[in-house]
């Protein structure tokens, strides 16, 4: 499915998906979500092995031009921490883990489902980190993804609060 934006996301060759993700992070935060919302509920074995990651936007910080503009910066860098994710489907849920520092160092294991969005009147994959082995913080935290096109996913992430979940940062995956 193609996302149809004012900038209409192409359906292109694996090279230039690996680009489109970088492309993201010029997004602001309101455009972030606009993709969101018009992209498609990815199918569960559609979202397998290691995912190349960004960090994209975080919403607080859209009145801070001068933050948001640094942690761009930071996030687009090589030497992020940030790798991505690496996800295992299966045939109703599925699990991942996050990839940080290198390719090798994994850290916060999640489980993965199809289940209502946060964000809207529709569904999206769910990243559930309320598991045994990861830190309190790291367990309130509670992404999402939707596809924008084959091979390139947009998600939210939201911290669990004792009122509510409250959207965190906009991230990217792609395939390599």
């Amino acid at each position: 499915m193609h996302v149809v934006t004012s900038h209409a996301v192409p359906n292109v060759g694996r090279a230039v998906v690996t680009s489109r993700l970088d492309d993201l992070l010029i997004r602001s935060a309101p455009e972030l979500q606009s993709l969101y919302v018009n992209a498609s509920t990815p199918r569960l074995e559609d979202v397998g092995g290691a995912l190349r990651g960004r960090m994209l936007a975080w919403p607080a910080l859209e009145a801070h031009p001068l933050a948001t503009s640094a942690l761009r910066s930071i996030a687009s860098v090589g030497s992020f921490p940030w790798r991505g994710k690496t996800f295992t489907p299966h045939a109703r849920r599925g699990e991942g883990i996050n990839r940080v520092f290198s390719e090798r160092f994994r850290l916060f294991r999640f489980e993965t489902f199809i289940a209502k969005s946060r964000a809207g009147d529709f569904e999206a994959l769910q990243l559930d980190y309320d598991l045994p082995g990861n830190p309190p913080v790291i367990r309130s935290v509670k992404d999402e993804i939707r596809e924008l096109e084959p091979g390139l996913w947009l998600g939210q992430a939201y911290l669990q609060t004792a009122r509510r979940d409250r959207l965190w940062l906009y991230f990217g995956l792609a395939k390599p």
